[in-house]
């Protein structure tokens, strides 16, 4: 179920003394970031400013995600499991979200293999908008659409040819490039990954 503020009270608080646990999930790369606790007033109040808010069960209060360091969680979607009684936050960080300055509270979880492209078109769109001088990607982006595109030409003509020969080990690292160029050619072009997922799926049903 999607919560709204309109379905709140719908949702299952009388299991834990008014509290439901809430967990925090990055909106683009689905790397799971962190626990909390919300009751109706920390939902109601992260539905209306889209911050994550949740309750503290130390400090017996509200307490906005990144209050004290900054490093909020922008809200994007906020659903109920079967039960109503705990709660699935898609939200996307601005800076790090442990207090210990790691990205996740759950450090040791590796990036999901159907999740990484999506991290790693994080990883471009950080070097289109910061520019570094010593990046491959950031030189790539500057030199225009037609280089970019030309890229994704060679690397789908060199995915094709190691094919061909039946050369396995070649095959994958062309296939990674080719991934690599298009990720850039879509952040050339301002399309986000998730628009070609889109259409994928609809090809699926």
């Amino acid at each position: 179920m999607l919560v709204t503020n309109h379905n709140i009270e719908s949702l299952s608080w009388d299991k834990m003394d008014n509290l439901i646990p809430a967990i925090v999930q990055h909106a683009d790369t689905g790397s799971v970031l962190m626990q909390g606790y919300m009751n109706q007033e920390a939902l109601s109040a992260t539905l209306t400013n889209q911050k994550a808010t949740f309750f503290s069960r130390s400090k017996q209060r509200l307490w906005q995600k990144g209050e004290s360091s900054g490093n909020t969680l922008d809200v994007v979607s906020i659903v109920a499991d079967c039960d109503q009684d705990s709660l699935l936050i898609l939200a996307r960080p601005h800076g790090p979200t442990c207090h210990l300055g790691t990205d996740s509270c759950f450090p040791e979880q590796d990036i999901a293999d159907k999740n990484f492209l999506a991290y790693l078109e994080q990883v471009i769109h950080a070097r289109k908008n910061d520019k570094p001088e010593d990046s491959y990607t950031a030189k790539l982006l500057a030199s225009g659409t037609k280089r970019c595109a030309q890229k994704v030409g060679e690397e789908g003509v060199e995915v094709a040819l190691a094919a061909a020969t039946n050369d396995r080990d070649e095959l994958l690292n062309e296939c990674a490039d080719l991934f690599y160029h298009s990720l850039v050619l879509l952040a050339e072009q301002n399309v986000d990954l998730k628009e070609v997922m889109k259409v994928l799926q609809s090809r699926h049903q």
